[in-house]
């Protein structure tokens, strides 16, 4: 792993903020061993399916949720890792009603006195204006009425012993000359910490050019929220396991750093997180493909395991940071369908058939022989699935190109199974796999007659 220079950022971290089922304890624990081995900073606990952080707000904790969070806490403190815990009260919370302020600050200072020391408020996802009759003729607007609660539960913490407090806003992405979020931004502590995703919820790129603006705006550096490699809501069908990428190592000078939303599933997440770790410590120096490989091949444990993990890897890139998917697949079919044109069809085919063949004995492994690393098979198997079904398509397809066929009606065989690919609902292999057989099929001749 590298060393953490000088030009690391001084926040790198991880925070559970997913949709979705939560990690079991047993997997946050590991997770915060293993970015702390990574030389991470932050774990920010705030799960949305967390029912006593989001939709039960008001309630307390009972007696095993804060023995989970001491041992989450002393975990944390073994592995150098900072612990932060946010409450969601805006779904439903009445921010003029002093029994509920009282609540939610009877639970902050419940997390206090558990030993947490960084807290939050998130008001991510929620209506973008007052709702109750009582807290429209109290604020003039829901910037106000956040500042408001954010100012006096940051007083009572503090008092209490907190040294840390972070707010996720509203408008938490887009513009950051928003109204809602400079108004926020300047009825606040300077100290407090305020949470951006950047250009857009999923944010292909950061960039000074961007963060210069939030500073300029809100007059403070954004806490980057980095939405990956998060895969819940519209993204459920792609597997976040590609290396982090498209965001400026300048970054660290001119933001207060980066926390990234992890995905559902713990073990996968790993892939990514462990380049994004190396990114955060020494952004100047990274090596975005060396980082990966360095990262499947910590999570496989074990050579064999890697070569079959890398081949279905290299083919499940697909996300909002990645440029290129499949890209020896695609260069494979490339090769192919230029062997058409130029004839020399033994060139093309002898190149898809060695594809073909990894791929298969990649999916036979991963799928009917027992991993080094055990985690991964019930979080990747239907990813699996569809990479050992496409990986068939792909022999189908070298079988019809040696035998000369790819021209002929026999093509459309593949039809059905490139449907049944499709209806898995698992993205893998890009759009190359797809897009090819549509076009050997599309320019398919009816077979001679016989």
């Amino acid at each position: 792993m590298t060393a953490v220079t000088s030009s690391a950022f001084a926040v790198r971290g991880v925070i559970e903020g997913f949709y979705g089922t939560p990690w079991t304890e047993a997997q946050r624990l590991d997770m915060v061993e293993s970015i702390g081995r990574w030389g991470m900073t932050t774990f920010i606990y705030s799960p949305k399916d967390d029912y006593l952080l989001r939709d039960g707000w008001a309630e307390p904790f009972d007696d095993a949720a804060l023995q989970k969070l001491r041992r989450l806490l002393e975990t944390c403190e073994a592995s150098g890792v900072s612990l932060a815990v946010a409450v969601s009260p805006g779904l439903s919370m009445k921010y003029s009603d002093p029994t509920h302020r009282s609540a939610l600050e009877a639970k902050l200072l419940s997390l206090v006195d558990a030993g947490v020391r960084s807290l939050g408020l998130f008001f991510d996802d929620i209506p973008g204006a007052l709702q109750w009759p009582e807290d429209l003729s109290s604020y003039s607007s829901l910037a106000q009425a956040h500042a408001s609660l954010v100012t006096e539960m940051w007083s009572s913490v503090h008092g209490r012993g907190a040294t840390h407090f972070m707010v996720c806003p509203t408008a938490y992405w887009g513009n950051p000359d928003d109204p809602h979020l400079k108004e926020l931004c300047q009825a606040i502590d300077g100290d407090i910490d305020v949470f951006w995703t950047g250009r857009s919820i999923c944010s292909a790129t950061l960039d000074v050019c961007d963060a210069t603006a939030f500073v300029k705006a809100t007059g403070r550096p954004p806490l980057y929220w980095d939405n990956f490699p998060v895969n819940d809501v519209a993204m459920k069908h792609e597997l976040h396991i590609g290396p982090y990428e498209r965001r400026e190592p300048e970054l660290g000078s001119i933001s207060r750093g980066i926390v990234v939303n992890a995905m559902e599933y713990a073990e996968s997440s790993k892939i990514p997180l462990f380049t994004i770790a190396d990114f955060l410590a020494d952004p100047f120096s990274y090596d975005t493909e060396a980082s990966w490989h360095k990262a499947l091949a910590e999570v496989a444990g074990d050579e064999e395991d890697l070569v079959a993990l890398t081949a279905f890897a290299e083919n499940s890139r697909s996300s909002c940071l990645s440029l290129s998917d499949a890209v020896p697949l695609t260069d494979a079919l490339s090769e192919l369908s230029f062997s058409l044109v130029s004839g020399d069809y033994d060139k093309g085919a002898q190149s898809i058939r060695a594809i073909a063949e990894a791929y298969t004995q990649a999916a036979a492994r991963l799928l009917h022989q027992p991993l080094h690393n055990p985690a991964l098979l019930p979080e990747m198997r239907t990813w699996f699935e569809a990479f050992e079904l496409g990986a068939h398509i792909v022999r189908r397809i070298a079988t019809l190109a040696e035998n000369r066929q790819l021209e002929t009606s026999q093509v459309t065989e593949l039809e059905a199974d490139i449907t049944r690919l499709r209806a898995m609902g698992r993205r893998v292999f890009g759009d190359s796999l797809d897009m090819a057989v549509e076009h050997f099929v599309a320019s398919a001749q009816p077979s001679p007659q016989r």
